[in-house]
């Protein structure tokens, strides 16, 4: 049996967390820009606010910008374990009294949560494995980027491990 380090390393996971972050991403982006500027017939910002209140801005926010690290593969983690707090917040206070079922046939009184549970598990695998071999995450490690902002030369202390994600 392989060992974890050798899964993990196989280029069929680097692509199949690349197929996932993009679609994710996609989906999750344009549900914020539905809610941030009113694209694809959403509200927009204004409209969020006045039926979420204040935690709108972060649920907007949460959606666009953590869509859009998911395509890039830039602070993936991050972006995914926001995405799946967002998916948790709308069960607890919306979709969870419909019940698991989406409304397909229109016989409820809104959408059960089945969806976001599938978004939930997808995104687990980010926040668990990180965003794979092609994000850009690696192209500016986030130890090395502290180094540079603390004035440490971008070597984080002398170590050479980076952080993905």
């Amino acid at each position: 049996m392989a060992s974890e380090t050798t899964i993990r390393n196989t280029p069929a996971v680097d692509w199949s967390l690349l197929a996932l972050r993009v679609v994710v991403g996609i989906v999750f982006m344009a549900h914020g820009a539905q809610k941030l500027f009113g694209a694809f017939g959403g509200p927009g910002l204004q409209a969020v606010v006045q039926m979420m209140g204040p935690v709108g801005y972060l649920v907007t926010i949460g959606e666009f910008f953590g869509g859009f690290g998911l395509i890039l593969g830039v602070l993936s983690r991050f972006s995914a374990a926001s995405i799946i707090v967002i998916m948790l917040g709308a069960i607890g206070m919306v979709h969870g009294k419909v019940g698991f079922f989406m409304n397909w046939a229109g016989q409820q009184a809104g959408e059960g949560y089945e969806y976001h549970l599938l978004v939930i598990a997808l995104l687990l695998s980010i926040v668990l494995i990180g965003p794979g071999r092609f994000a850009l995450s690696h192209l500016v490690p986030v130890r090395k980027l502290a180094g540079l902002i603390r004035g440490g030369g971008g070597g984080g202390g002398g170590r050479t491990a980076t952080a993905r994600g």
